[in-house]
Order: structure tokens, then sequence, then C-alpha cells
């Protein structure tokens, strides 16, 4: 009894049990070790191919039962369920090791969609030759099955067209991941490529799913590429076509050309354009190179203030719309109590500045009433080393950074200046060119002083020359202390200014 127990036992575990699994598990673990020392995901894979493994092992065993209580029927499928995932298993885990160690080791990166397409047929594959052993005549299966084939392709086309839309994607590499790309109004950064679609994260946050089939058929626009990583900004504007174009243009490609703005490209530089005119105005555009397309919105921000700037300091103002107005008497009064309102808060800034004090009440009144006002977007070159202007600028607002320029590539930060100072007082006084470099060191508020609006002040009373070379002295030591380390004589310092101030502004000796 127990020898016939015994033999049906091992005849059990021979119909259960094939030698070629011991081949299986061999290469499936040497496998594994490779994957798991080559690949951070390594672990995971061979968590889930134990779970795999596992049900193997329930198969054969739940197989040897039926075998062992006389169920043939059962024993045999249950036995060719675990042939066939023991094959399958072999096969995921031979393709991942190809494709994810062996490939990449030669330089070489499929997309991971042809690696699940060829997994895939592998297994197919594997299923066939498993169906063709058991006895099934395949030809026999794909000729009744062709309508069927027909019906379930025609049912699923969008699914099949998402799929073979996603392969051309990753096989062409039109839309790779990292792109930034524009399909009708969605914009965004692709984070994924899978089977039936393309994940698209947006500027707000937001995930669009777009399928793949709509990115075969639409057009899309790729921003911020590998080839050009820079995407070119257009921001428009309208000034009154009064004014000549060359004089806008030269303006704004001179001040956005020296402005540090973050993000905005030097080469190429920003470039102003006229586009057309219509009613009555100019329209023109600031192209620029964005260097990161996810900050887009920001940047246009600050090219925009930059702009708007850059036009006060030259005395334009963007175009309003072209309507016939008539002016009210309430309109002209808020007008002139606005101006006296102004007039008086510029009167105060100068009294408080040094370089005006012993200018008289009408004096101030009538260098306030001269003022023009001046106002720079941080990053803005306000003065430049080396050239010459005959004006000095109020700094009302904001701080400024005075910068020696060493030479062509390098700058010494000298001191900052907060509101309540004055700079560029040697260009107005002496006519001398800047001696330090000028920035802003954010949004900064100015007044500008003009030589032929302080020349009639000076003219008029001539011995205000002595004060303010007095003053320009001891300022222009001070900066020559910090730039050489100098220790000239103050009295004929104080005097070679003097003499500078006399004939800049043609005074009698």
């Amino acid at each position: 009894m127990f020898d016939m127990f015994t033999a049906d036992l091992s005849a059990a575990f021979a119909f259960v049990w094939h030698t070629d699994y011991i081949s299986a598990i061999a290469l499936i673990a040497l496998l594994l070790l490779v994957l798991m020392h080559s690949r951070a995901e390594g672990i995971a894979i061979a968590k889930s191919a134990l779970i795999f493994f596992v049900i193997i092992i329930l198969l054969v065993l739940t197989s040897g039962v039926c075998h062992f209580f006389a169920l043939p029927m059962p024993a045999q499928v249950l036995n060719e369920m675990a042939v066939v995932l023991m094959g399958i298993l072999t096969l995921r885990i031979f393709g991942l090791t190809l494709f994810r160690v062996v490939l990449p080791s030669f330089g070489l990166t499929p997309p991971r969609i042809l690696e699940d397409i060829i997994l895939v047929l592998a297994y197919v594959a594997w299923g066939m030759v498993r169906m063709s052993q058991a006895g099934v005549n395949l030809s026999g299966l794909v000729t009744t099955s062709a309508v069927i084939t027909g019906i379930i392709a025609f049912s699923m086309q969008d699914t099949l067209g998402n799929i073979l839309g996603g392969l051309a994607l990753q096989l062409d590499s039109s839309v790779s991941i990292g792109n930034w790309i524009k399909v009708d109004d969605i914009s965004g950064q692709v984070i994924e490529v899978h089977w039936r679609h393309t994940a698209v994260r947006t500027r707000n946050g937001e995930i669009v799913v777009i399928p793949n089939s709509l990115l075969m058929k639409a057009k899309v626009t790729i921003v911020g590429s590998v080839d050009v990583p820079q995407w070119r900004r257009w921001i428009h504007f309208a000034i009154s076509n009064q004014i000549p174009p060359q004089r806008i243009i030269n303006s704004l490609n001179n001040a956005l050309s020296e402005a540090e703005i973050p993000l905005v490209s030097k080469t190429p530089a920003p470039q102003c354009v006229l586009l057309d005119y219509k009613e009555g105005l100019s329209h023109y555009a600031v192209r620029y190179w964005l260097t990161n397309p996810q900050v887009d919105d920001p940047t246009d921000s600050e090219v925009r203030s930059h702009i708007f700037a850059a036009l006060l300091r030259q005395g334009y103002q963007l175009a309003s719309p072209v309507l016939d107005v008539q002016m009210t008497t309430e309109s002209v009064e808020r007008e002139s109590r606005q101006h006296d309102a102004e007039l008086v808060t510029r009167q105060n800034t100068l009294r408080q500045m040094d370089l005006f004090s012993t200018l008289s009440e009408d004096e101030r009144t009538h260098l306030a009433n001269t003022l023009t006002y001046t106002p720079f977007v941080k990053g803005d070159i306000i003065t430049k080393q080396g050239s010459r202007a005959h004006w000095l600028y109020v700094l009302v607002s904001g701080e400024v950074g005075i910068w020696y320029e060493v030479n062509a590539h390098e700058r010494k930060l000298l001191t900052t200046l907060p509101a309540g100072h004055v700079f560029g007082e040697m260009g107005l006084m002496t006519g001398e060119p800047r001696r330090a470099t000028v920035i802003a060191s954010s949004d900064v508020e100015c007044y500008r002083i003009d030589k032929q609006n302080f020349e009639q002040i000076i003219q008029s009373r001539p011995a205000l020359a002595e004060e303010f070379a007095r003053i320009l002295s001891e300022r222009n030591l001070q900066l020559k202390a910090v730039q050489h380390g100098s220790n000239e004589n103050s009295e004929q310092h104080q005097a070679r200014i003097l003499d500078s101030i006399r004939r800049f502004f043609r005074l009698p000796t």
C-alpha cells in the first residue's frame, strides 16, 4: 500500500516537474542580480518576479495534486499554465536586462514603448509555440478568427491609432520627454509618453493627457528643444506716429542690450522692430530670446517694465486709444493741483540735497520746474563709465550700485547709494566723462537735471561755483581714495574743479 502511494506521488511529481525549470530559474536569478546591481528599479523588478514565481509554484503544486487524485484534464491545464508563465517570466527578465542594461552599455537607449512591443510580441510567440506543441492547429485558428480579428480591430481603431502614434513619436523622437510643446491652447512640458497618451505638465502645475493619435494629426509647436534651447518672445506696444521710429528703435535697442534681465539671452540681443501703422499709431514689437520656457510670463513682465521705463526716460509715452477728447474745467483744475503737489515734492527733495542747499527758494523753484522724471528698472545701466553726459540724477526711490570698470570683463563695486543721493554731478558741473558705471540695484525713480536748465542759475550767481567745487572735491577725493588710494591735496583738487566749472559754464574767473 505504501509502495503504491509512493509510486503515485513520484508519478505526480514527474508529471509536474520539468528539468527545464532548473535552467530557467538559474537564468532568471542571474539576470536579476545583474538588474539589481545596475538599475535602481532592480529591486522592484525582483519583487514582482518573486510574486510571479510564487504563482507558478502554486500552479505546479495544484497540478500535482490533481494528477495524484486522477484528475488528468485539470492537471494538464494547470501544468501548461505553469509552463507558459515560466516562459513569460523568463522572457520578461531577459528582455528587461537586454533593453535596460546591455544596450545602454553600448550607448543605445531604445524608447520604452519599443521595449514593451517587442516583449509583447515575444509573449505571443511563446504562447503560439506552446499551443502548437499542445496540438492546436494554428493555421485553422488564424483562418477562423480572421473575421473576429477584423471586428476587434475596427472597434479598437482609436486605441490602435494611439498605440501606433506613441510608437511613431518615440521612434522618430519628434516629441521627447522634457520638450516644451504647444498643442492648440495647451502649453507645457512633456513628462511621459505612453502607449495611449502623452502627458504634459502645464505651467500651472496641471497634467494634461493628450491622446497620441491627436498629436499625430494636430500641429505641435516644440519650444526649448535640445537643438534650439532658446525661445523667441514678442512684446507688442504702440507709440504715436508723430515720433520718428528710429528714435524709438535706437532707444530701446540700447537700453535692453545693456540691461541685466534674468533669463533674457544676450546673444542674440533683444531687438525692437516697427511692425505697422494703424489708426494714427506706430505699432512696434520687442523680440527677445527666452532661455527658460517655463518662466515666460514673468520674464515678459520684466521686459515690459524695462520698455516702459526706457520710453519714459526719453520722454515718450505708450499710445492711448485715438479719441477726440474735450477737456473740461474740472480736469484742468485736477491737473493743476497734481502739478502743484509734484512741484512741492521736487522742491523738498532738492532742499535736502547738500549740492543744492545753498540755492535760494526762487532758484530751487526754477530748477524743480525743469526736472525730468526718469525711472529705471532693476538691472538698467544708468550711466556708463567713460561716456559723456551733461546731466546728473537725483535718486528719489530705490537704490543704485556704483561700479568701477577695471577692464572690459571685470567690475568692482565701490558703494551703494540709497534714495536721497545724487550722482553724475561731475558730468553736469564740469563736462568730464563718467568716472564710474551706475547700475540700478532695484527699480528706481530719479529726477534728471540737464546742463541747459542749470546753466541759467549758475550764470546769474557765479559765486555758487565755489560752493559746488568744494562739495564735488570732497566726493571726488573719496572716490579716488577707494579706486587708487589717492591722498591728493584737497585745496589743489578743489581749485582744479572750480576752474573746470568756470570754463564749462563760461563764467568769469
